[in-house]
């Protein structure tokens, strides 16, 4: 069993930046594929990015590539989600996510084992 527990986020206003951070509770996370996802109450779960392991390929969704980057440090065993440049469309939960490695689907929320409970992200206009 893997835990995950999110953290980092908060209230902002547009044009901030936070970052997001990943770590998995009692389990090594350099041989797992982490995703980012983002859904809000009545709407669909939507893919936000991932990383695989070595060599780190990462994915983003069109929504924030270029603003957000998702990276990961082996050292320190934890996910980040750098978040710049954010929006009032970013506002949402945010979700970590977490499979042992493999080639699943990295956009799908179902290709993923493990879940944290996430963490809220506010952007004020």
């Amino acid at each position: 069993q893997v835990q995950l527990m999110e953290s980092g986020g908060g209230l902002l206003q547009a044009g901030g930046f936070l970052r997001l951070l990943c770590p998995p509770i009692g389990t090594s996370f350099v041989c797992y594929v982490a995703g980012w996802f983002r859904r809000s109450p009545g709407k669909d779960r939507e893919f936000v990015g991932a990383i695989s392991v070595a060599p780190h390929i990462t994915w983003y969704s069109d929504s924030v590539k270029g603003r957000f980057t998702i990276s990961r440090d082996n050292a320190r065993n934890t996910i980040f989600l750098q978040m710049n440049s954010l929006n009032p469309e970013d506002t949402t939960i945010y979700y970590c996510a977490a499979r042992p490695s493999s080639n699943p689907n990295y956009k799908a929320g179902s290709a993923y084992d493990y879940w944290g409970q996430g963490t809220q992200v506010t952007v004020s206009a």
